[in-house]
């Protein structure tokens, strides 16, 4: 009975000792696998990481190549405004020649009239003189005195005729002396004229290349933006991908978000209240009107260029169509060429907006600028190059004080290829 009841203990103890060591297996296995899970989730973290990296580097490598177009660009902008400035003189020197020459021309045509007019009077001398034949002269006119009061009075005669005749000899001379050195003159200025249009067609042959050259520039600047656009969306669609956040963690940092941004919003309100009252006690300066028929519109940072790129409100690639340039609120625009406001007013997403019509070279553009503060012009309006229209705001769908200014070949579209990168005529 004993042995009995020890072996059954004892078998007992075995079941208890086999289902003990499996539990310990299972939580062993629960273990590993947890260990073997965080593992490669580190892994996994460390690769993204990785790979940030290296986009971050090869986006870093694009804009520095970027910037080196942009030094191009401004480079061969100062080419074009320095070679503009030639031609502005060269076409004052040869206004101020021709100028020169019709004076000449004036004085030649003065002179050859005085000049026929003495030949005339000189012509009926010599007749005066031959009307008693061909041998009378001054000498037989003497000899023919009656009497010695006969001679003194005709001794005054002729001497007093002998000098007007003088004088009058004597003035041709000289205005036939006057008359060719005005004539050489006039060949003289004449080369010159010449020289200078040569110059001139010389000076313009060189704008034309600059030009064409700086085309070929911003094709390869607007190449490389597309391609640092494609890169950034591939980089986001690659996060999407790999990226999976704790439910309980993205709260957080979507809470802490909001909670940045609230702050962020209250400071930026804080600024644009301090710029505003600093604009309106302070006026910002006017941009330097450039030489050529454009100019820059206002003075600021050049912050956005013309292209695709990733709205930074509606999180969508769209087309950038325009420039931006930041700067305070309340910072002058100007018109940036000769033309009449087609539109002034408030237009959706851009805000307060302006948009001038110009005719130059007898094509038509259209210029646009928006998210202003204030709006300084009306439709219908001529305005100048240079002029003032406005200041710089953030009104419509804008994340900060900027001026966004677009160009359009022919009048302005809300959609379609009208639009052109601004650089292709405005230096900023």
């Amino acid at each position: 009975m004993n042995k009995r009841r020890w072996i059954m203990a004892s078998f007992v103890i075995v079941l208890l000792m086999a289902s003990v060591v499996g539990e310990s297996g299972a939580l062993a296995s629960t273990l590993s696998d947890l260990k073997k899970e965080q593992k490669q989730n580190q892994q996994k973290k460390q690769n993204l990481k990785t790979s940030m990296e290296n986009k971050d580097n090869a986006i870093k490598a694009t804009k520095n190549e970027i910037q080196k177009f942009l030094n191009q660009i401004s480079a061969l902008n100062k080419e074009i405004e320095e070679t503009n400035a030639n031609i502005n003189r060269v076409i004052d020197k040869i206004n101020k020649t021709n100028e020169e020459i019709e004076a000449l021309k004036e004085s030649i045509a003065d002179l050859e009239k005085r000049i026929a007019e003495r030949d005339v009077v000189l012509r009926e001398r010599v007749r005066a003189m031959q009307v008693k034949g061909s041998d009378v002269s001054y000498i037989d006119v003497l000899l023919g005195a009656n009497s010695f009061a006969d001679f003194i009075d005709r001794f005054s005669a002729v001497t007093t005729l002998m000098d007007a005749d003088r004088d009058i000899m004597r003035k041709q001379q000289e205005d036939i002396e006057q008359l060719e050195a005005e004539k050489k003159l006039v060949e003289k200025k004449l080369k010159e004229l010449e020289e200078s249009k040569a110059k001139l067609d010389k000076l313009r042959a060189n704008l034309k290349a600059r030009k064409q050259e700086k085309g070929k520039v911003i094709d390869q600047l607007e190449a490389e933006q597309e391609r640092l656009s494609e890169e950034k969306n591939q980089l986001e669609e690659e996060l999407h991908e790999a990226i999976e956040v704790d439910a309980q963690l993205e709260k957080k940092v979507i809470a802490e978000q909001k909670r940045i941004a609230e702050i962020a919003r209250k400071e930026a309100e804080r600024k644009r209240k301090e710029q505003e009252a600093a604009a309106a006690a302070k006026p910002g300066s006017l941009p330097h009107v450039s030489n050529g028929f454009w100019t820059k519109p206002a003075n600021g940072r050049y912050s956005s260029s013309f292209g695709w790129r990733m709205h930074p409100i509606y999180h969508t690639k769209r087309q950038h169509r325009g420039a931006d340039l930041a700067a305070p609120i309340g910072t002058p625009v100007v018109a940036a060429g000769d033309g009449v406001v087609s539109y002034a007013g408030q237009m959706g997403g851009y805000g307060n907006v302006i948009m001038i019509t110009h005719s130059t070279n007898g094509s038509i553009f259209t210029t646009v600028y928006a998210h202003l503060s204030k709006i300084g012009v009306s439709s219908g309006q001529v305005v100048d190059k240079g002029t003032y229209i406005g200041a710089v705001g953030n009104t419509g769908a804008s994340t900060g004080p900027h001026l966004h200014f677009e160009m359009h070949i022919g009048n302005w579209t809300a959609s379609g290829p009208s639009a052109v990168n601004p650089l292709r005529y405005v230096s900023f």
